[in-house]
């Protein structure tokens, strides 16, 4: 039995790596997924483009759209007298006004009011730009505030004294808010699930097609022998390439790695069950490698919507939040991200560990039931 798993496994190394197209999918593509998607996929929002109506034009109006624009958040790229023309133009995404006597206004201790307009195509863009206007001005409110508090206070030769409240946030395991240390451990994944699970569907739909499964079929090869030469190279390659691509993430993008390694292994591991059992049970159906790839990508697209990829589960609608719990590939982005970003152990992982095992196990043994039953 040995023997015959060995030279099964033997010749679909051959095979896959004959196919020049094959080796792409399975060396290259990950890495190139991996470097693209890590410089690519930005979450981080700065430089929107700003155009500033300032009809003020008094020292306090300039100095008030200055102090919004300093951290870069905001650019300053138009000045302009027609608000809404400029951003119907798509000239800008914000228009910040300021009107007409705004420095007297502020003088006088008068309320006054800034416009901030916002382009809400991008929701995301929006929410940041609002949640910048919106603390900077606060912040200008209260300095104004104190400032005439303290004026009063001279006048009337008193010391001037209010409550503070001095706000130090700490931001424990990506101090910098960098993009990339939050996506590389879930591209990891994604590219784990596209690598094993189509190529693995695209491998045994090839018997198929070419008419080599019915030679297998008489000769004296177990189905279960058959299936294991056929999956083990393939998860072999999904742990090197898991490998590779950590190992691209942390030495490119400087993810770090705080917790075990030997949990990361074993996670991948388990998460393989999965995505091979996939990749078979879809060979099962497809008939050619076409079909196999389109039934892949139609498991692959929901997988990945649903793992946290992009969008924190917890911001997803209630009613498909459930969902996500019959998705193996969210376990293994949890296990990704909290063991090599918080340093999380096989106690904090256990859950995602035995959900990953039971899904492997479950899926993994249809995919088999289905295979032996069209190879008797």
């Amino acid at each position: 039995m040995r023997v015959q798993i060995v030279a099964v496994m033997r010749k679909e190394f051959r095979q896959a790596f004959r196919d020049r197209r094959m080796a792409v999918i399975l060396i290259a593509a990950p890495l190139i997924q991996v470097i693209l998607l890590g410089y690519a996929v930005d979450l981080d929002v700065r430089d929107i483009r700003t155009a500033v109506s300032d009809q003020d034009h008094t020292a306090e109006s300039r100095r008030l759209v200055d102090g919004l624009l300093a951290d870069r958040t905001l650019q300053r790229t138009a000045e302009t007298a027609d608000p809404s023309g400029v951003m119907e133009r798509g000239e800008a995404s914000v228009v910040v006004v300021v009107p007409r006597g705004y420095a007297r206004r502020v003088t006088e201790g008068s309320p006054t009011q800034v416009q901030v307009l916002v382009d809400g195509t991008d929701s995301v863009r929006a929410q940041v730009t609002l949640n910048t206007a919106m603390r900077y001005l606060q912040l200008e409110a209260l300095r104004l505030a104190q400032a005439r508090l303290a004026q009063a206070a001279a006048l009337q030769g008193l010391q001037p004294g209010w409550p503070t409240i001095r706000l130090e946030p700490r931001i424990y395991y990506n101090p910098r808010l960098r993009s990339p240390i939050y996506m590389v451990p879930a591209v990891a994944a994604v590219t784990l699930l596209v690598v094993t699970t189509i190529v693995t569907a695209m491998g045994l739909a090839r018997e198929k097609e070419m008419g080599t499964v019915e030679q297998l079929m008489i000769t004296p090869m177990r189905p279960l022998v058959l299936l294991l030469g056929k999956t083990l190279p393939f998860a072999l390659i999904g742990l090197v390439v898991g490998g590779v691509v950590l190992a691209v993430g942390t030495n490119l993008f400087d993810v770090p790695v705080r917790g075990s390694l030997g949990v990361i292994f074993l996670g991948m591991v388990l998460y393989l069950m999965s995505t091979l059992g996939v990749g078979v049970f879809v060979s099962t159906i497809a008939r050619t490698q076409m079909q196999a790839i389109l039934g892949g990508f139609f498991f692959l697209l929901p997988a990945i919507l649903l793992s946290g990829f992009m969008s924190p589960i917890e911001h997803m609608p209630r009613w498909i939040q459930p969902l996500t719990y019959l998705n193996p590939v969210r376990y293994i982005v949890e296990i990704l991200r909290a063991g090599l970003l918080k340093g999380a152990d096989l106690y904090d992982l256990w859950f995602q560990l035995v959900a990953l095992a039971v899904f492997g196990a479950t899926i993994l043994g249809l995919a088999t039931l289905r295979f032996r039953k069209q190879m008797v």
